[in-house]
Parts: structure tokens; sequence; C-alpha cells
């Protein structure tokens, strides 16, 4: 898959699964995830996503 088809589908996901995969790519996750699911990540991993996607969720609301 080349980069063009890949930010294709990274487009049409919704707000929330394109906040979650950016914060996993931040984490370093990102490969972890796309070899072996979401069901690959450890529950701490997982928390710490969850966090920081609530943690954002307030910024985005403050600052509207």
């Amino acid at each position: 898959m080349n980069v063009n088809s890949k930010e294709k589908l990274f487009d049409a996901l919704p707000l929330d699964q394109k906040m979650k995969l950016e914060i996993a790519e931040e984490l370093g996750l990102l490969e972890k995830i796309q070899e072996g699911g979401w069901k690959s990540l450890s529950p701490k991993e997982t928390g710490r996503i969850g966090g920081l996607m609530t943690k954002r969720k307030r910024e985005m609301k403050k600052s509207q």
C-alpha cells in the first residue's frame, strides 16, 4: 500500500479513530498495532492512549 492510499484511508476515518492512531504513533505503538492489531497492546498502553484522548478532547472543548 502506498502513502497516498494510506492517507486516503486515514482521512476517511472518524475523528476519534484519527486521534487514536495519531496518539499511538506519538507513543511509538503504531507499528505494533499494524502488525498485531489493537488487541496486541497491553492494558497499560491502551490506557495511556485513552487517557491522552480524553485530555485532548477536553483541550479541544476549552479552545472552542
